[in-house]
């Protein structure tokens, strides 16, 4: 399960008792509640940046959004938006989005606890000064009702090019919906599963504790790996030299192109952490997991430190391909 799931988040949505919800908030209460915020959280042991998203730079907001610190919906708040993210990219706190605050905590693999522990440990020193709003019967208030009750939001990211392949992911969306969970892309609702990548979470916050949705997520990725995993070696015991194949022309083309669109490389990018996770391949999975977020457009475009045609973007992609090849580790 380890390598299947690629990493784990958990996401607390809250409110501050005395501003209004997303709507009706002003410029003025929104900067409210970034100050606010930033005072409570002044005296962090970790080191935290603060980005105001007023000012920056497309590619640099667009690249917080590859790495998943900062969600796409941020982005249409820019006025009043910023987050604060801690140094080793464990926590960030967006301000200003679809709620006051949305304070995520990210760790490798499956591994929810630590996730969880990094946003309550968040939660826990924003309530020690400040009040969120909150019903004794409903729990903590949100802007959208899905998210009242703990707020909580628990998913994994899981690499499945198996049940994909094999059309086994209808099935998946079953044994998800009868609990109250979701699949969805790699960037969310309404995203794609570019790279076979697909986010496991829960549907509902009301009604369940954050311990038992946490469990509960973590159970079915147990069990969708479980299912991944048999695929993988029932396909390699099958036909082998196929299968093998597939993985090496991915490895090859990504050793040797000259360009390649985002589409075709995260079809090949799973071929690599497949081939990777299998031992099949002359590269490791972390190795993988950081070329995916490096051969994003606007990292590509940082990399390059110049501004690119989208054709140039697809060409200087594979410059940065061929360096995580060769490296290989």
């Amino acid at each position: 399960m380890k390598e299947i799931v690629v990493s784990s988040r958990v996401r607390l949505a809250r409110n501050y008792e005395d501003l209004p919800f997303a709507g009706r908030i002003t410029p003025e209460q929104s900067e409210q509640c970034v100050q606010r915020t930033l005072e409570a959280l002044r005296d962090l042991k970790e080191n935290y940046t603060f980005y105001p998203l007023r000012g920056m730079e497309e590619d640099d907001r667009r690249a917080l959004v590859e790495k998943h610190l900062i969600s796409p919906d941020l982005l249409k708040n820019e006025e009043n938006a910023a987050v604060l993210i801690r140094e080793d990219e464990a926590v960030s706190v967006m301000m200003n989005e679809e709620d006051h605050l949305r304070i995520q905590g990210f760790a490798h693999g499956a591994d929810l606890a630590t996730a969880a522990e990094n946003v309550f440990s968040i939660e826990d020193t924003l309530q020690r000064s400040l009040s969120f709003a909150f019903d004794p019967q409903l729990g903590y208030l949100t802007a959208c009702p899905t998210n009242t009750g703990t707020g909580m939001r628990a998913s994994m990211m899981l690499h499945l090019p198996m049940l994909t392949i094999l059309k086994q992911m209808g099935k998946v969306n079953q044994l998800a919906a009868k609990i109250g969970l979701t699949i969805r892309g790699i960037y969310g609702e309404g995203s794609e599963a570019l790279g076979n990548l697909y986010q496991l979470s829960n549907q509902v916050t009301l009604g369940r504790t954050e311990k038992e949705i946490a469990d509960m997520v973590g159970a079915l990725a147990g069990q969708i790996a479980d299912m991944e995993q048999a695929l993988r070696e029932k396909t390699e015991q099958r036909d082998p030299i196929s299968f093998e194949d597939q993985l090496w022309r991915s490895f090859g083309l990504c050793q040797h192109a000259r360009k390649m669109g985002l589409k075709e490389f995260m079809v090949h990018w799973s071929n690599l952490r497949l081939g990777a996770d299998m031992a099949l391949l002359p590269i490791s999975v972390s190795a993988c997991d950081k070329l995916l977020t490096l051969a994003q457009p606007s990292h590509v475009q940082k990399a390059a430190g110049e501004a690119l045609s989208p054709k140039d973007i697809d060409a200087y992609r594979t410059e940065i391909i061929r360096r995580a090849i060769n490296g290989g580790t």
